[in-house]
């Protein structure tokens, strides 16, 4: 039986529950064609099941603790992800763990996560701690999709640190020879193969293997298990890269392209590039491993290529990623623009009937 205050209305053929309680209003269509008594015995179940809702009684939410998620999350990133993204990802929630470890996701808020990013940001991780913040919002979607926690997202809204903006480092030409002279085999050839062919030196270059390699053809193919975007990819072979590929090939007695003596390939070059870029002056001069690909896009762009081709060739996910080379293009724009000027006085110089015109025109301007 509907209770005092609560409001039971019959509108057109459908019977309606109207109700308040703490402030809240509660409209509920008990049903279509029904009897008053029936209607009024619909109204106690559905305004109970409301109050014991609002109480918690018999609602409980599925929970779960940080570390149990962490290890579901690690173990699925094992199984869809590359090696070395694992290992980024593994980082990022061992930091995460140092913040949360023992909590429950429901003991998690978003006041907890401001925390963990200004904690970071403090001790001059500000990316990394921007990284972290994503990786926790992923780890909650997935815990809540895989049916371990029914609460909300704690770092839905928490907002990501500014990130300091970092100049966009390429080698010239200068430089490249002097990395290229200090690096020995096989990182020499991996340095000219990461400038011209702009493949990522970790997730696509050391991953690389000889049947993915045609020296017939010149054409160089990522395998989409290893690019970053999830395709794969045809680069062509110019002929720097084509020649030290043509060397390697000689020398090798493994299926990858650049490997140890013992035939494995390296699961990292970062230590023999360092040195090379000490003895060759670079050091602290903002070069990495990545610049590689920057040098490769950046000659692309001084050279004219469409920013459409530079995104397919160095395989960027979107076009946005590719913006930031655009400004490089500037003096060649301004050439661009000269060489219908330099055309004009080539007209002019080598044709009398264009001379006569240039020269009628100017007096009438002087007039």
């Amino acid at each position: 039986m509907a209770r005092r205050g609560d409001a039971l209305y019959l509108r057109g053929k459908t019977w309606w529950l109207d109700f308040r309680h703490n402030g809240t209003r509660h409209a509920v269509r008990l049903g279509k064609g029904i009897s008053r008594s029936v209607a009024k015995e619909l109204a106690s179940v559905k305004r109970g099941a409301i109050l014991k809702g609002e109480a918690g009684i018999g609602m409980k939410r599925k929970d779960c603790p940080f570390d149990k998620a962490k290890d579901a999350f690690l173990q699925w990133t094992e199984t869809n992800k590359r090696p070395r993204t694992v290992r980024v990802y593994r980082q990022a929630l061992d930091r995460l763990a140092v913040s949360f470890s023992g909590k429950a996701l429901s003991q998690i808020s978003p006041f907890d996560i401001e925390r963990h990013k200004r904690l970071r940001a403090e001790a001059g991780a500000r990316v990394r701690a921007n990284r972290e913040v994503a990786m926790l919002k992923s780890l909650f979607n997935r815990a809540k999709t895989w049916g371990f926690f029914e609460g909300e997202n704690p770092a839905l809204g928490v907002k990501f640190l500014e990130e300091p903006k970092r100049r966009l480092r390429y080698l010239d030409s200068l430089e490249e020879v002097r990395l290229l002279t200090a690096a020995s085999e096989p990182l020499r050839s991996l340095i000219i193969i990461g400038t011209n062919t702009g493949i990522r030196i970790g997730a696509e270059a050391l991953t690389l293997k000889w049947d993915s390699v045609d020296l017939v053809r010149g054409l160089l193919t990522v395998q989409a298990a290893y690019a970053k975007n999830g395709q794969t990819r045809n680069i062509p072979l110019n002929s720097r890269a084509r020649e030290a590929l043509v060397q390697l090939k000689a020398r090798s007695r493994s299926e990858y392209v650049f490997s140890k003596p013992n035939g494995q390939p390296y699961k990292s070059i970062e230590k023999p590039f360092t040195r090379a870029c000490k003895d060759a002056g670079l050091a602290g001069t903002g070069v990495s491993l990545h610049t590689l690909r920057h040098t490769f896009a950046s000659n692309l762009v001084m050279a004219g290529v469409d920013l459409k081709a530079v995104q397919e060739l160095g395989g960027w996910h979107s076009l946005d990623l590719v913006q930031r080379y655009s400004h490089l293009s500037a003096s060649h724009k301004t050439k661009a623009i000269e060489t219908i000027a330099e055309r004009f006085h080539n007209m002019v110089h080598n044709s009398p009937i264009s001379m006569n015109v240039v020269q009628l025109a100017e007096r009438q301007v002087s007039v």
